[in-house]
């Protein structure tokens, strides 16, 4: 549980109860060096603009005083002591009072000046305002690893998965409507809240919008590690794209099965030779693969919808035109072309007198098409189980 520690300071403006329009919101870990300056600025910013405002400070379990420094420079300290830059920024946003939020970080390397821009773009209808610093980063203050590669590699995906448009979906600074905080239902406690702030937007057709912003060098220690917060960032991106994930890959590995299979079957001459059995193992082999990453995409989507609230027109429209049904008739009828297959096969051995039999090939695919129709009946009861959570 977080608790919070209020004080007041002659730049403190949260004495009007009940009309405080901005709330600066700062996540902190052992920032001693920093902390007194990052209140003081923002403080400073939001008087100086004529807004009435605070600095909430989420204090994350600092063990260097960062947090009574924060507290005198005039901040309302958030205690959580559950670590995580999306546990911090939680407990900061479940203080704020203000009616327009921005996020900054307690490292120096955001402009304090530029507050009152993001009020104002968020006073025009932004409902999400997202720093750019791109264009403006000082020397010395991003690695050239996170300049160059980390962050277009990450911000590219993220665009590539939700068509979000942001060119630097991972600036510390920005700044939303208090009121979308119920539509996002942010839940990450790590790094990859970030992410997650930018896809729920994305998915819910925010008005979001960027603005350009410099980036100084940082002070104190940095806390990040590229390695590590990078993978949390792709594995999040990951998870959250069900169709890049599963549905992607899946068809083409089925579509590369049942090509290979057909060349296989039909003994058509490529590269100058027929390829036989080995062959047809493989692309049966590639279209069992694919069909049951191809089930897993699909029940991904369907967890998505039911039970964390995703937007997904896609699914929408595959449920409306199918049901329970339309799977294990689907299922039954490949279930029965395997069966069809391997009676064949029977056929054949009983007219050689229960004698030497070589159709290996026809047994391979009689087995293929007995487990895809298998995977395709059971995969649509496993559908039709996550819809019972279905309230529409």
């Amino acid at each position: 549980m977080s608790s919070i520690q209020s004080t007041s300071s002659g730049l403190d403006s949260t004495a009007v109860p009940g009309k405080v329009e901005v709330s600066v919101v700062i996540p902190c870990l052992n920032e001693a060096e920093n902390i007194e300056e990052c209140v003081h600025r923002s403080l400073v910013a939001i008087t100086d603009a004529g807004l009435i405002g605070e600095v909430v400070v989420a204090d994350n379990a600092s063990d260097d005083g960062s947090a009574e420094l924060a507290a005198a420079a005039g901040a309302q300290v958030v205690h959580e002591p559950r670590r995580g830059y999306g546990s911090a920024y939680l407990a900061g946003f479940a203080a704020a009072r203000g009616e327009y939020i921005v996020m900054l970080d307690a490292d120096m390397t955001y402009p304090f000046d530029d507050i009152p821009r993001f009020v104002e773009h968020l006073r025009d209808g932004a409902q999400l305002v997202m720093g750019d610093r791109m264009d403006n980063i000082q020397p010395g203050a991003m690695h050239w690893v996170n300049r160059y590669i980390g962050n277009p590699l990450l911000s590219g995906t993220l665009n590539l998965f939700f068509r979000t448009g942001i060119r630097d979906a991972h600036c510390g600074m920005r700044g939303f409507r208090r009121d979308i905080l119920p539509i996002l239902d942010l839940r990450t406690t790590g790094m990859e809240f970030a992410s997650e702030m930018v896809i729920r937007s994305s998915k819910e057709k925010l008005d979001i919008r960027e603005l350009p912003i410099s980036y100084a060098p940082r002070g104190g220690e940095s806390k990040l590690s590229r390695v590590s917060d990078g993978w949390r960032h792709l594995r999040f991106l990951l998870v959250h794209s069900p169709t890049h994930l599963f549905i992607v890959p899946g068809l083409a590995t089925l579509l590369l099965g049942l090509l290979i299979t057909l060349i296989s079957l039909t003994q058509v001459s490529i590269l100058g030779r027929q390829w036989n059995l080995h062959t047809t193992v493989a692309g049966e082999l590639l279209v069992i693969v694919g069909t049951q990453i191809v089930a897993l995409g699909i029940c991904a989507h369907a967890y998505g919808t039911y039970f964390m609230a995703e937007r997904d027109p896609w699914f929408d429209r595959m449920r409306a035109r199918f049901r329970l049904e339309h799977g294990l008739m689907l299922g039954g009828v490949v279930l029965m072309a395997g069966l069809a297959v391997a009676s064949v096969i029977v056929a054949v051995w009983i007219n050689r007198g229960f004698g030497e039999l070589s159709e290996e090939r026809l047994a391979v695919t009689a087995a293929t098409l007995i487990i895809v129709g298998l995977q395709i009946f059971f995969s649509s009861f496993l559908l039709s189980i996550l819809g019972l959570r279905r309230r529409d």
